[in-house]
């Protein structure tokens, strides 16, 4: 790790942080109040694939949307309207959109070959977007003048990485520029999780064999046609066994490439003061 003990991380002139962890349990909560005092700088890896990556397919499955509107199709053809994507770190609405949920066309429901088209499109964006971290910690310093550096990570990063892998790619690239720390939630949070999205199921994204594994086994308990998949009754269930699938992958990246931190102690930091503290912690206990 890039801070070997608390005392070299509470008197590093540059702190370089990566936060990872499922979404909902204080990745942006964190960012955002390191963000709000000034010195630190803000990497959102979702608002980077969001406009840099994939900004135009973004605006352009609105744009078709659109086209199907008669009124919207001329103005569109004449250029007399613009559409595009209003995504920003607090609200990452354009880019769910454009994932969908496979199923029932008539419930807003994807092909599966096109919703699955429309995970590797996302997976290839996250990756080159995880891999430009250290590009902003330079840009950062040159050209804007912040000491400090937070990355704030989507809850598939660890989709894309093999922990048990020395020489993975990603991680060797992160660990070599942040001190990557892991916000590890209790049960009651995992079902907390569980009850949001149930109340408001998203478009999220999954490694390949584990997307179409869930798939295949959903299509097989329920006894349903592809095409006949209520897309979100699909998604909720597929989040549930999601949550379990990823833990390990979590705890293997932080065990061997980080620290962890627990989802309580996240609760109780409201300054800098409070995070360099939190993470200080975590260095201890690491030895």
């Amino acid at each position: 790790m890039i801070y070997a003990s608390a005392s070299e991380w509470r008197n590093a002139p540059q702190k370089r942080v990566l936060l990872f962890a499922m979404s909902g349990l204080g990745k942006t909560y964190l960012s955002t109040m390191l963000r709000g005092t000034g010195d630190w700088f803000h990497y959102s890896i979702d608002y980077r694939i969001g406009t840099r990556y994939m900004g135009e397919k973004i605006a352009d499955n609105a744009k078709r949307e659109a086209m199907k509107v008669p009124f919207l199709r001329d103005l569109l053809r004449s250029n007399s309207i613009y559409i595009g994507s209003n995504i920003s770190f607090d609200d990452l609405k354009p880019m769910s959109s454009y994932l969908g949920k496979p199923g029932d066309a008539s419930k807003g429901g994807l092909p599966w070959d096109e919703y699955t088209r429309r995970q590797d499109e996302f997976q290839a964006a996250e990756v080159s977007a995880l891999l430009d971290t250290g590009y902003f910690i330079d840009r950062s310093v040159d050209l804007y003048q912040y000491p400090h550096f937070v990355c704030d990570t989507g809850g598939s990063i660890c989709e894309w990485v093999d922990a048990d892998n020395p020489d993975d790619p990603i991680l060797t690239n992160l660990a070599a520029r942040t001190l990557m720390v892991w916000i590890k939630g209790t049960e009651a949070h995992t079902a907390e999780l569980i009850r949001r999205f149930d109340k408001e199921p998203k478009p999220m994204s999954y490694d390949p064999a584990f997307l179409l594994q869930t798939w295949q086994a959903y299509l097989a308990e329920f006894d349903v046609a592809p095409e006949k998949v209520d897309p979100d009754d699909f998604i909720r269930w597929a989040f549930a066994k999601a949550l379990a699938h990823r833990q390990p992958r979590y705890q293997a990246m932080a065990e061997k490439w980080g620290l962890t931190v627990e989802q309580q102690a996240v609760e109780q930091v409201k300054d800098t003061e409070g995070f360099v503290s939190m993470i200080a912690d975590a260095l201890e206990m690491r030895g």
